[in-house]
């Protein structure tokens, strides 16, 4: 974003910018009571949010506001800092030093939020002009942004990213600190870091109304499969255009009459093709795993609900027989709504017949179906203890399997995909990718 973008938008966005003798008012410094300057602080608060929000900045530095936004032939605002301080006091802005620190305790993160909150108010306006400040408005919505997107790819109540993820999401390293800072002290998001082969960094996301859980080993698993999988994807992405390059050149050197050459392409495309079955098996391990660990949290809350079934029908002292007649009842109704529905959909109307002899005869048959549907319907919910804890262990044992097979430990399988990575860079199975769960 320029200078010239900026001066553009705001003589598009105020009409009377060129106005010398306005803007002259404008440009001085405030004076008296905020009474007096009120409308004038209005004025740049507003144009400075308007701006900030159009060219989407999240974070600035105050001396790119004053020196560079507003600057009219060398002149510039007198007002600005007096501006910002106000801006600053109210929240609107936030300094970067005063940002939470995400990878502190929830503990310490709330003594920083009470000590800066007290050291707020005491800060003079040459200080605040010193540190890059944060549009506070701006960040919320990112980070409300940010939430949506991950929502929109996992049904789980949480989810666990990489850090890199995020950082692409929010647009940059420092935008991520930002919103990060500010999901952290919102309780919507915890960091989290392990140390494995590499240093791999990410944060568990709440995608619910309730704050995120607290971090287990079972979620720093979970984070090392992700980035794993991030990893091999991106080795895919590269070799694909290796891949590319590659077919295209034994082409060239084929159609040149150059067969030398275009063997040599030829046998580099046949190595990185026995690479990418390799790579695109380990995917599909990785993929295999993070899925039963997406279904484990869905088998659970379906073993949540038989408990809950079974606890009702004991509360309210209903027998097995009454959910079986219920449930006849419900299949009952739900079959003749369906052939009511394909008669309508397939008998073709009589022109001779009225309107409203359709309109009645409809009614009837709609006051038939609700009078089925109003029936106190309960679910079938009559399994014993010992069947649910059946369903429980069977999924425990079904999630520890897949991770037996995966083998992404210290020993021979994660030797075995070093060598992968190493000898030949495999390109992107494009198959897979339509199997791939969305990389959290």
């Amino acid at each position: 974003m320029g200078s010239s973008s900026v001066s553009e938008f705001i003589t598009n966005e105020v009409p009377d910018w060129s106005d010398d003798v306005v803007t002259s008012a404008r440009f001085k410094a405030f004076s008296g009571q905020r009474s007096d300057w009120e409308p004038k602080f209005q004025f740049w608060r507003d144009l400075i949010l308007k701006i900030a929000c159009h060219f989407d900045l999240l974070i600035i530095h105050p001396s790119k506001i004053k020196n560079e936004w507003f600057n009219r032939g060398g002149l510039t605002p007198l007002c600005l800092d007096h501006v910002l301080f106000v801006m600053y006091n109210e929240g609107d802005i936030i300094r970067s030093a005063d940002l939470v620190d995400p990878t502190s305790g929830r503990l310490s993160q709330l003594f920083w939020k009470v000590r800066r909150l007290v050291a707020g108010t005491t800060i003079p306006p040459e200080v605040l002009l010193k540190d890059h400040v944060i549009f506070a408005t701006l960040m919320k919505d990112k980070a409300g942004e940010v939430v949506k997107c991950l929502s929109e790819s996992h049904w789980t109540s949480s989810c666990i990213i990489t850090m890199k993820k995020f950082q692409d999401m929010c647009g940059g390293k420092d935008e991520a600190s930002a919103v990060l800072s500010y999901l952290s002290g919102c309780g919507k998001a915890q960091y989290l870091s392990i140390t494995k082969k590499d240093y791999i960094e990410g944060l568990k996301v709440s995608l619910s109304p309730a704050s995120v859980s607290s971090i287990s080993s079972f979620d720093c698993d979970v984070l090392h499969l992700v980035w794993t999988m991030e990893k091999l994807q991106q080795q895919l992405d590269v070799t694909d255009r290796q891949y590319e390059m590659s077919r295209k050149s034994a082409l060239t050197s084929l159609q040149s009459g150059n067969k030398t050459v275009a063997l040599r392409h030829a046998k580099q495309l046949k190595l990185a093709k026995e690479s990418r079955e390799k790579c695109t098996s380990l995917l599909n391990r990785v993929e295999e795993v993070l899925c039963v660990i997406e279904n484990s949290e869905s088998t659970k809350k379906v073993s949540e609900a038989i408990q809950i079934g079974a606890q009702a029908i004991k509360k309210n002292k209903i027998n097995v027989e009454e959910v079986q007649i219920c449930l006849e009842e419900l299949e009952h109704s739900i079959d003749m709504q369906k052939q009511v529905e394909k008669v309508l959909e397939s008998a073709p109307l009589d022109p001779e017949i009225d309107d409203e002899d359709i309109e009645e005869e409809f009614k009837k048959l709609q006051l038939e179906v609700e009078s089925e549907n109003s029936r106190v319907l309960i679910p079938k919910t009559g399994l014993n203890e010992a069947a649910r804890e059946t369903l429980s262990s069977e999924s425990t044992e079904s999630l520890s399997a897949a991770f037996s097979s995966l083998g992404l430990g210290d020993g021979p399988a994660r030797a075995s995909a070093s060598g992968i990575q190493s000898s030949v860079e495999p390109f992107s199975n494009k198959e897979s990718d339509s199997r791939m769960p969305e990389a959290a």
